[in-house]
């Protein structure tokens, strides 16, 4: 049998990152060491009640960046002021878990965070009190799946790192531990 792929960054948190933590907090058991559970990638495109061509070019590029098919999202209520009906289509999602995620978590923090324009470091409150953190990206161009000469809009995207463990704190030494580039 052929050997099966492993993210290197499940490989550090197997073979480094989690007895780090393990000595940091002191968990007497090894199911309490908090670990990754999934990524959540969202753009929210609000062109796309006048053009629903836009959706679907943001569906396009959000495959791309996350190497696996977007859901469409639709609009729940009907709004009058933004001309919106009930089940317009108003942006686009993906939840990305186990390799994939780990390898996108890689590439935000290897490749993309570094070419975000006067970028200063995350947030270490962008934390939502139970273990997840959530972040920003102004451009989806600074990803390398995205070829900047055929982009016709520039859309923003949200990115939340779902992890299991309890606290702010667990969770922050948890994705320090892969690199993410907190402001201190």
């Amino acid at each position: 049998m052929a050997d099966r792929y492993t993210p290197r960054l499940k490989q550090h948190y197997d073979e480094a990152l989690r007895e780090e933590l393990t000595k940091e907090f002191g968990y007497a058991n090894p199911m309490q060491v908090p670990r990754l559970d999934k990524v959540v990638l969202n753009m929210g495109i609000g062109e796309g009640v006048a053009d629903s061509k836009k959706v679907q070019t943001a569906a396009d590029d959000l495959a791309l960046i996350a190497g696996q098919k977007p859901v469409i999202a639709k609009a729940r209520k009907s709004i009058a002021t933004y001309k919106l009906r009930e089940g317009m289509p108003v942006g686009v999602k993906v939840t990305l878990r186990k390799n994939q995620m780990y390898d996108f978590v890689d590439r935000l923090v290897t490749i993309a965070l570094p070419r975000v324009r006067d970028f200063r470091g995350l947030s270490p409150k962008s934390f939502d009190g139970r273990g997840n953190f959530a972040l920003g990206i102004k451009e989806h161009i600074v990803f390398p799946e995205i070829d900047y000469d055929k982009v016709s809009d520039i859309w923003g995207m949200d990115v939340i790192v779902c992890t299991t463990a309890p606290t702010d704190d667990e969770a922050r030494s948890l994705l320090k531990g892969f690199n993410f580039p907190f402001r201190t």
